[in-house]
């Protein structure tokens, strides 16, 4: 059996991944006002050493606090999905996970005012509660 993939995510004003690090303004927070400026998810995909050199998809859904997932104006959900696929550096040791950084800007949501949100996190089809 294959260990998973782990994840370690946090909302942010503005993230980014680039040269193998995670660059995050105004990290941490869980509240917002209406309509939600823009913001980010950012965070670390740990990747067990058994699962690299395989793909890996990442989905987050924004889901009310029933489970609905939300829609737009115009009927589409708010989605975000990113695909990754992780390969062994040169003498990495043998059985270390490798860490990811990833950063999915989101542009400013228009959602009603007085209810909670919620960032679903998917790997590989697979919901997972604890990343909620």
């Amino acid at each position: 059996m294959l260990t998973e993939v782990r994840l370690t995510l946090m909302l942010a004003d503005h993230a980014a991944a680039a040269g193998g690090k995670l660059y995050v303004n105004g990290g941490g927070w869980s509240f917002t006002g209406s309509p939600a400026g823009p913001m980010a998810i950012a965070g670390i995909v740990e990747v067990p050493w058994d699962q690299t050199n395989m793909p890996i998809a990442l989905e987050l859904e924004l889901r009310d606090e029933d489970g609905n997932a939300s829609v737009t104006g115009d009927g589409r959900g708010i989605k975000l999905g990113a695909k990754l696929e992780v390969g062994r550096p040169a003498g990495h040791p043998v059985g270390a996970p490798i860490r990811v950084p990833v950063a999915m800007n989101v542009p400013p949501i228009a959602l009603p005012a007085g209810r909670r949100w919620i960032w679903s996190v998917s790997v590989d089809g697979e919901r997972r509660s604890d990343a909620d």
